[in-house]
């Protein structure tokens, strides 16, 4: 879809959804679309699964369009804003999904290393900061009263308080974005409100074999974790909770409540 084809329209609210061509971004960019929010799909290399998405999203019979930033770049990360702002004028929520995960360890064979930490806060810190400040900035300019308070979104996730030390890197990066959601929340309000997200295991990662996801996905209190639903229904929850900021919350069946020494998917076969 062209986005330059699109009008844009004041009377729904608009979400930007990263990483929304896969995965937990594609069904949180979908659950938003079923509730009649427009959405823009940003995606990095995966362009057919992107547009697939947004013809997913239109068959709902909302707008969508599709935006390709490369993450790691400063300069594409504020381009990438500007493009979405010039087509939805109306944006209304700002969700931070897409991520790095990739294996690191300090005592192991693939130990921590500068590129491998450097990679990961591009993507997982960086990017995410970038855009919620752009988001800031641009409602701050709107100057207006909307009856729900703008938001911005971060993907997190449960080992945050459940500490293991597996993929180092990824834990670093998303523990320094945990605590921009506090800091952030303190210096955007009024006119933005900042919260966590922080999911279970929702979905196969890495070389994880389906039996070895089914298993992992039954180690919590509850007996299951979270599913993609779960995850993107708790997003479009806390987009229209006016009284939630610099906070997170947990969706994970419990999963932070059961320490473990190793990240859950070594704990299955």
């Amino acid at each position: 879809m062209n986005p330059s084809s699109v009008h844009p329209s004041e009377q729904q609210k608009a979400v930007l959804v990263t990483g929304a061509a896969k995965r937990l971004g594609r069904e949180i960019a979908l659950q938003f679309a079923r509730q009649g929010w427009e959405v823009a799909v940003h995606y990095g290399r995966s362009q057919q699964e992107a547009e697939e998405t947004v013809a997913d999203i239109q068959r709902l019979g909302v707008r969508a369009a599709a935006f390709q930033a490369d993450l790691a770049i400063e300069e594409s990360v504020n381009s990438l804003f500007a493009d979405v702002v010039r087509q939805f004028p109306n944006l209304h929520c700002l969700v931070n999904s897409a991520s790095i995960f990739e294996y690191d360890r300090a005592n192991s064979s693939k130990p921590l290393t500068g590129q491998s930490l450097l990679d990961h806060m591009e993507v997982n810190l960086l990017a995410p900061v970038l855009l919620s400040q752009c988001m800031f900035a641009f409602q701050k300019e709107r100057k207006q009263t909307p009856d729900v308070i703008p938001s911005v979104v971060q993907l997190l996730d449960q080992k945050l308080i459940n500490l293991n030390p597996d993929y180092l890197s990824y834990t670093l990066s998303k523990a320094a974005l945990a605590s921009s959601v506090e800091t952030l929340a303190m210096d955007f309000a009024p006119h933005l409100r900042v919260v966590g997200l922080a999911p279970g295991i929702s979905l196969p990662s890495g070389d994880q074999s389906q039996s070895g996801f089914t298993q992992a996905h039954k180690m919590t209190p509850l007996g299951q974790s979270s599913t993609p639903t779960d995850i993107a229904s708790a997003a479009v929850f806390l987009a229209n909770a006016n009284a939630i900021t610099g906070t997170t919350l947990y969706v994970d069946g419990g999963q932070h409540l059961l320490p473990s020494s190793r990240d859950v998917m070594f704990k299955t076969n």
